[in-house]
């Protein structure tokens, strides 16, 4: 531990509520997020972006789901693949073919797909524990690999199965090159790892 809460004495109801009580942390999140929004990307290269950055704030987004299931509620799941896949693709087929449907809730309806997934492995899993319940998991991840290649409805006809849209933009800004592309996934990281910590730090999180 590099420092401790020692002396940072909170007052008042709104100082102990923040979501990074300690001084310290709040310096290096900061830091933080002013190197990731404006010194990488002043920085990075087009590779470099399309190779390590994004997949690596992808999967971040992907890692903060694991750590609430396995690291807070202890939860044994092999299955987080297939659920991250049901999203992608559940957003990609409401972009593509509904008619002017925006980005952002062409994501939150893919989300709910990966929701109802869940809901439809979770269900039958609630009377197993253990190791029992990672299978019924990793069950999930093999289901969703045969529907995604045998079904050619859910990747547009597609014959490698990869998927891709052109014309993204949000609230009128496009997002066409690597570097937008990083930002606006940037963005979403953000905003999902503020709402885990408000899950996990809430009265839910202390159960």
């Amino acid at each position: 531990m590099l420092y401790r809460e020692n002396g940072q004495f909170k007052t008042t109801y709104r100082a102990d509520q923040q979501i990074f009580p300690i001084a310290q942390d709040r310096i290096a999140i900061a830091l933080l997020l002013a190197v990731a929004f404006i010194a990488v990307p002043m920085l990075a290269s087009d590779y470099f972006f399309r190779a390590i950055l994004i997949p690596l704030v992808i999967m971040s987004m992907a890692a903060l789901g694991v750590n609430i299931l396995v690291g807070y509620c202890g939860q044994i799941s092999l299955g987080s693949g297939a659920f991250m896949a049901v999203g992608a693709y559940g957003a990609y087929n409401f972009f593509v073919r509904v008619p002017g449907l925006p980005l952002i809730p062409a994501i939150v309806l893919g989300g709910l797909c990966a929701t109802f997934f869940g809901i439809l492995f979770g269900l039958p899993s609630l009377r197993v524990k253990g190791l029992y319940l990672a299978v019924a998991t990793l069950a999930a991840q093999f289901f969703s690999d045969w529907m995604f290649l045998r079904i050619k409805w859910f990747t547009n006809n597609s014959d490698s199965g990869s998927v891709s849209v052109n014309g993204l933009q949000v609230f009128g800004m496009p997002i066409e090159s690597a570097q937008s592309k990083y930002l606006f996934c940037l963005g979403l990281l953000v905003v999902v790892a503020l709402l885990a910590k408000n899950l996990v730090r809430g009265a839910i999180g202390r159960e």
